[in-house]
């Protein structure tokens, strides 16, 4: 039997939240029920595998538990790119001359985003809430524009397509004068990835229901089949999909497996656009890794940026409003440096969300026991890795012998942590030391 020893808790409510109109949650499961596959946890990777397997069998039965509410968690606190390339300009895993590994992981970025475009087509969704406007990779100093140099030597043995800009053109693009250079690959997909996750969840039919506010307690092999219980009812379900990341480790799955660190944003107040040129809508992660990323939101009001830097070690999975106020004095330097024309203008919507990294950056996925899968450990790129992770188990489950699965089948395992309290230590000063190369960036 696996139990829950603790359950989500999340600090704060995202901006992309309370960007969006309130909603009725759906029902919480209050009665016991039997269907063919059952699901714990509603972010990307969760509704995805509900989305495919609906597809792909319209007339399973699948039931969908969800902790809090739909977008509340992670999900809804993403930063909502979707990418096809990697985001690491230095990672040595894309550089070498063997270009296997790194097309391996192209071909599931991609699988990933065309799941997204074929809800955003179904949804009839306009860009403030999925825009395949590709994504620049900016640098503020010498060091990062090396970084975006290189970058396109690995692009180039790649063949994919790239575009390099000079500080006057980034200029053009974003505004203001702070960035020396930038790489922009068209690939991307940007979301606003609160409403994405809850328009995924009403996009699912056939026989899927999302339960929201019903948490998974415990789950337990009884026969052929699983028991999950949740505190009004109970689920029997031939397959089980674990979907719920870090908190897989809170029901002793992956335990020491798991690494789990919280990242930071902030969102301004809406401003009048003609306070800072460029275009009105774009997004740019760090040419330097552990850097901060930004974007411009484009509202019907006013225009907002968005702010995402600091990472911490949290391995109780939770944080503190202390936490994200401390990051937010952060964010706040960095806002100041990047749009000294924005003067006055301030932040209105502070959060933060968790990640589930592993020791050797592999994802936590496959088969755990007869009947129970994982998709976990998304290693940073929540919105690409999980909605991906989330088509593989439900091909796993399928029986459907897709390149997708077969690319997931040849990541090793995780590995082993190192035990307490040295990886506290190393997690914490690792984490440090990072932040303090990236420097500007």
């Amino acid at each position: 039997m696996f139990v829950a020893t603790k359950l989500p808790e999340n600090t704060k409510v995202s901006g992309w939240v309370q960007m969006l109109p309130k909603r009725t949650p759906n029902p919480s499961l209050s009665k016991s029920i039997n269907v063919d596959v059952a699901i714990i946890g509603a972010g990307f990777a969760g509704l995805s595998a509900a989305r495919r397997l609906s597809q792909c069998n319209p007339k399973l039965r699948v039931a969908v538990l969800e902790a809090g509410e739909i977008a509340a968690g992670a999900a809804g606190r993403n930063s909502g790119f979707i990418i096809d390339l990697p985001h690491e300009v230095s990672s040595d895993e894309y550089a070498g001359s063997d270009a296997g590994p790194t097309r391996r992981h192209i071909m599931i970025n991609r699988t990933a985003i065309k799941l997204a475009s074929d809800v955003a087509q179904e949804r009839g969704w306009g860009k403030d809430v999925f825009d395949p406007c590709g994504k620049y990779n900016i640098a503020m100093s010498a060091q990062g524009d090396e970084h975006i140099s290189s970058y396109a030597k690995q692009l180039d043995a790649l063949k994919e397509p790239y575009r390099l800009l000079d500080s006057r053109q980034v200029a053009d693009v974003t505004g203001t004068t702070a960035f020396t250079s930038a790489i922009f690959t068209p690939g991307t997909v940007i979301v606003q990835p609160a409403a994405y996750v809850r328009g995924l969840a009403d996009s699912l039919k056939g026989g899927v229901n999302i339960y929201e506010k019903t948490p998974a307690l415990s789950l337990e092999a009884v026969g052929k089949e699983w028991r999950i219980k949740t505190p009004e009812g109970a689920v029997t379900a031939g397959k089980v999909i674990m979907a719920n990341n870090g908190h897989a480790e809170s029901f002793g799955i992956y335990r020491g497996l798991l690494m789990h660190v919280f990242t930071y944003a902030s969102m301004t107040e809406e401003f009048s656009p003609s306070r800072l040129g460029g275009d009105r809508s774009w997004a740019a992660t760090p040419a330097f890794p552990m850097g901060t990323t930004v974007r411009r939101v484009r509202g019907e009001r006013g225009d907002r940026i968005l702010i995402r830097s600091r990472y911490t070690y949290n391995p109780r999975l939770k944080i503190s409003e202390n936490d994200v106020e401390r990051a937010g004095r952060v964010h706040d330097r960095k806002f100041d440096a990047r749009f000294p024309t924005l003067k006055g203008v301030q932040m209105e919507h502070r959060w933060g969300g968790a990640m589930a990294l592993t020791w050797n950056g592999v994802p936590a996925y496959g088969e755990i026991e007869p009947g129970l899968f994982a998709a976990c450990a998304c290693n940073g790129v929540g919105a690409t890795k999980a909605t991906a992770l989330g088509i593989a188990a439900a091909d796993s489950i399928l029986g459907i012998k897709s390149e997708l699965l077969a690319a997931f089948g040849q990541f090793e395992a995780p590995k082993s942590l190192p035990p307490q309290p040295f990886l506290t230590i190393g997690a914490k000063a690792n984490l440090g030391f990072r932040e303090w190369r990236a420097g500007k960036e």
